[in-house]
């Protein structure tokens, strides 16, 4: 088993699905790559709040998502900057209820929202954060 606390020893991407083991993890990684075109990038935080690896997807330079790992689940870290916040709230009535409160629940600051996400099924809240990227991509 891999310790992601450990950063003398970076993961694979494969390591942290054994860690995390959800198939959604594989799966959400998978659509990302297929759907952007991108490739993910394992990294270390040392952010007292959420230290140790993570992944990130990035469009054009452009954040996509985080994914923080977690044992059986992960969160998403999702980014609501300026130039997505109109949009985003424009598709926030038809998205999951857990979502709309995760985005009502995290507080502002310089103009941006960092939304924690934690997807452990494939359902509405998954497909609700692909909506969200789909902004990010574009904007």
């Amino acid at each position: 088993m891999i310790d992601l606390q450990d950063k003398s020893l970076c993961p694979t991407l494969e390591e942290i699905g054994l860690y995390i083991r959800n198939p959604v993890f594989g799966e959400f990684c998978s659509d990302i790559q297929r759907i952007y075109q991108c490739r993910e990038k394992i990294e270390f935080s040392s952010c007292s709040l959420e230290r140790g690896w993570n992944v990130k997807f990035k469009k054009s330079g452009k954040s996509l998502c985080t994914i923080y790992p977690r044992e059986l689940y992960f969160t998403v870290m999702l980014v609501a900057g300026r130039k997505e916040k109109v949009p985003f709230e424009a598709i926030l009535p038809s998205c999951s209820v857990k979502l709309q409160e995760i985005y009502a629940g995290t507080k502002e600051g310089n103009g941006q929202k960092w939304l924690m996400v934690d997807l452990e099924d494939k359902d509405e809240v998954y497909r609700d954060i692909f909506r969200f990227m789909e902004i990010r991509a574009m904007k």
